[in-house]
């Protein structure tokens, strides 16, 4: 994928291309079009689709500084009118992006490198950094500003490279050009990528964005950040807050799951911690007692799923623990179209969502 001089270009973002003669710094080449004038342009902006013929340096056009400044404008003025004209859809005034890896050879999927693309499916224009984590700091691996529902080439790398792409960011920021826009929050979304997906041609899946099949990990899906969930042992001790009894009474009937927030309340207040579910967890994971309050989650939600306007407040606890993690992750899959927020600082602390049924 990388530029060389005397390869034969094409622009992606504009009409017209030609011929690298000279780089300017690494992010800038100088391309000769059909009339001998040389434009400056991005890398990232061009694409490679031949060998120059071989023309010899006395024959070539000579151009004036003035003539080269005109024809550069021209060429920018090209590029704003082609923007404008851009056709939007509705579904694209929500942000989508993706990151999108594909093998280089996919008959040699053990083996081969790899090559990382950043897929923006939204009528935005982007700014973005993308960046991996090594050591406790973090590294930028491709920077630059991304057209609205196009995609662009990131990097290859080797697959001795993957350890570095275990932990990456992406951060970015949402405008449009010469026309009003819905402001979007700026975004930075941080992922562990599964490496182990790399060594599995299954795992390079049919997709709307190439013509091969690519592993896509989603930034960002319907404007909604994606958050990565690490369940560990401790983090889930530390979320349940959960109260194990030595002794081996037999359980006492479980309380009541749901409850007024007060006598003349219409809020509902839904307490997960372990302890007010089961009188006795003797014998069960912590992974089974997770799933054990999802569950219970989930029943209040199916319960109340067509009593519009109800408000539930759902108590998992301080902090972000795994069990608030894994409530927001169901509310942003499979209960998409309920709103939430947190609940009352001063009631709960963060230890507290509340869920508005629509």
């Amino acid at each position: 994928m990388d530029i060389k001089i005397g390869d034969k270009v094409r622009f992606l973002n504009a009409t017209g291309g030609g011929v690298v003669r000279s780089f300017k710094g690494k992010d800038v080449v100088m391309v000769e079009d059909a009339d001998g004038f040389e434009i400056p342009t991005y890398v990232h902006e061009c694409v490679v689709v031949g060998e120059a013929p071989q023309v010899h340096s006395d024959n070539q056009p000579k151009a004036s500084p003035k003539e080269m400044e005109k024809k550069v404008m021209a060429q920018r003025e090209i590029t704003r009118e082609e923007e404008r004209k851009t056709e939007e859809n509705p579904e694209g005034e929500q942000l989508n992006i993706f990151l999108a890896y594909l093998p280089t050879d996919k008959k040699a999927i053990q083996t081969c490198g790899y090559e990382a693309y950043f897929v923006n499916d939204s009528n935005y224009h982007l700014f973005f950094n993308y960046m991996s984590r090594e050591n406790n700091s973090w590294t930028s691996r491709y920077h630059g500003e991304i057209q609205p529902n196009t995609k662009i080439f990131l990097e290859e790398f080797a697959k001795a490279d993957l350890n570095q792409l275990e932990r990456i960011c992406v951060q970015l920021i949402a405008f449009k050009k010469d026309k009003p826009f819905a402001l979007k929050n700026a975004i930075s979304v941080e992922l562990r990528l599964d490496t182990v997906k790399f060594y599995k041609l299954h795992c390079f899946l049919e997709n709307d964005y190439f013509d091969e099949g690519a592993l896509l990990c989603p930034i960002v899906r319907g404007d909604v950040p994606e958050r990565e969930m690490l369940v560990s042992a401790a983090d889930i001790q530390q979320a349940m807050h959960q109260k194990i009894r030595s002794d081996k009474r037999p359980a006492a009937p479980a309380p009541s799951l749901i409850k007024k927030k007060e006598a003349n309340s219409s809020i509902l207040e839904i307490d997960l911690h372990i302890h007010e579910l089961l009188d006795d967890t003797t014998g069960m994971s912590n992974t089974d007692m997770l799933n054990y309050q999802l569950d219970k989650f989930r029943e209040v939600m199916d319960q109340y799923a067509t009593r519009k306007g109800q408000k539930i407040v759902f108590i998992h606890g301080k902090g972000d623990g795994v069990l608030r993690k894994a409530i927001e992750r169901e509310l942003r899959t499979h209960y998409k179209q309920h709103d939430y927020q947190d609940a009352s600082f001063r009631e709960y602390g963060f230890g507290a969502t509340m869920v508005t049924i629509r």
